[in-house]
């Protein structure tokens, strides 16, 4: 008899903006990320013996970040040090990984109680920053001589191959910030979040933002070199259209139904299903398509069997492309706003997410979510939550 993984907490703490002199900026992202992992003990009276491992993402692991931060994380929490933890990337997606390496490990028997949690400090420790100064590998030069490209030129490749126009990139963005905003009005991320000083909302929300607003905002990657070689792109994707740069951290609690059971924690939803897969890595962005074909097939379950869909903002053509190919049903495409508004520190999305999805099933009374996320490099990470 298999043993189903369950989520019994989730916590954030809100998005600053990732640049010097955001909200969060001062916070070392080790002290953010434990702030997570302490809430996550004190809201579900554990002690930190009873946490058999931690698995944190974060994409830039240098600097402030490096030195395997989850167990620095750990040690800052005050966790006992007899409590492991492991750091991983799988670029955006790197604590939904972790969340499914969780999960896994609970269905395995390997773990009864283990945290996947994310941290991303874009002020502190900028995005690329292990790649500056280095060159491409020879095998990577040889399978793509032309170069592999910024995530924003895959963007812009994503909405010239959909034939998204500009005002469609603009219309989603400005909507993704109404629906954030209205949701930060009506309460719904309190179960979630974590005040970290006296930042209590997400800094990365503006409420009056339109269309017409973003309209005026420039194209955010083009350049010389690349209007030569990408001659067809008309270059619509803006900062406006675009996941801004954030800080932040966010923490699941994930064990066995049992323990749960046996600790007295009432589980709010199971894993259902999981789905990785790898993506054109110069269009990079178009894995959750896939990703999301492959986990309703190893889920017997239909589009139309979910009550919601968190698919990362990192871009507006990302959602709006997978959500053209696969006919989704646009309410229930991240009903909340999404990264575009909330931020996207990006070893702490896939997290952030998860709790989200989770917040909204129980708000609404749905049974069944989807989460998938684009990554560096052409991949995809999925999952499929139910609520209990």
């Amino acid at each position: 008899m298999s043993t189903t993984a369950v989520i019994v907490d989730a916590v954030r703490t809100p998005s600053g903006r990732g640049k010097p002199g955001g909200a969060l900026s001062d916070v070392h992202p080790v002290d953010l990320a434990a702030l997570t992992l302490t809430e996550l003990l004190q809201r579900n009276g554990l002690e930190s013996t009873q946490v058999d491992d931690v698995i944190m993402g974060c994409v830039s692991q240098v600097a402030d970040q490096s030195l395997n931060v989850a167990r620095q994380a750990v040690l800052a929490a005050g966790f006992a040090e007899t409590v492991p933890a492991v750091s991983i990337d799988r670029q955006c997606g790197s604590s939904q990984q972790a969340a499914h390496f969780a999960a896994q490990g609970v269905i395995a028997g390997a773990y009864d109680v283990v945290i996947a949690a994310g941290v991303e400090s874009m002020s502190r420790v900028p995005l690329g920053s292990p790649a500056r100064g280095g060159t491409a590998a020879a095998g990577i030069r040889a399978r793509y001589p032309d170069g592999l490209v910024h995530q924003g030129v895959s963007a812009e490749l994503i909405a010239e191959r959909w034939g998204f126009s500009r005002e469609q990139l603009d219309a989603y963005s400005a909507e993704s910030h109404r629906r954030a905003a209205d949701a930060w009005a009506n309460g719904c991320f309190d179960s979630q979040l974590l005040v970290v000083g006296d930042v209590a909302q997400d800094e990365t929300v503006r409420p009056g933002t339109t269309a017409e607003g973003l309209a005026a905002l420039p194209p955010a990657f083009r350049t010389d070199e690349l209007v030569a070689r990408f001659p067809e792109l008309d270059w619509r994707i803006t900062p406006g259209n675009s996941s801004p740069l954030t800080d932040a951290a966010s923490a699941v609690l994930i064990m066995s139904e049992r323990k749960a059971a046996e600790l007295g924690l009432t589980p709010r939803a199971r894993f259902h299903a999981f789905a990785v897969t790898g993506s054109d890595p110069t269009l990079m962005l178009t894995g959750p398509i896939p990703a999301t074909r492959r986990i309703l097939d190893r889920s017997g379950l239909s589009l139309d069997d979910l009550d919601a869909y968190e698919v990362n903002e990192a871009f507006a053509s990302v959602p709006l492309a997978w959500a053209a190919e696969l006919a989704a049903d646009p309410a229930k495409l991240n009903p909340w706003g999404g990264a575009i508004a909330l931020g996207h520190a990006v070893g702490a999305s896939g997290t952030r997410l998860l709790g989200t999805l989770l917040a909204h099933l129980e708000a609404t009374g749905g049974r069944y979510g989807l989460q998938t996320m684009c990554e560096g490099g052409g991949m995809a990470n999925a999952t499929i939550i139910e609520r209990l």
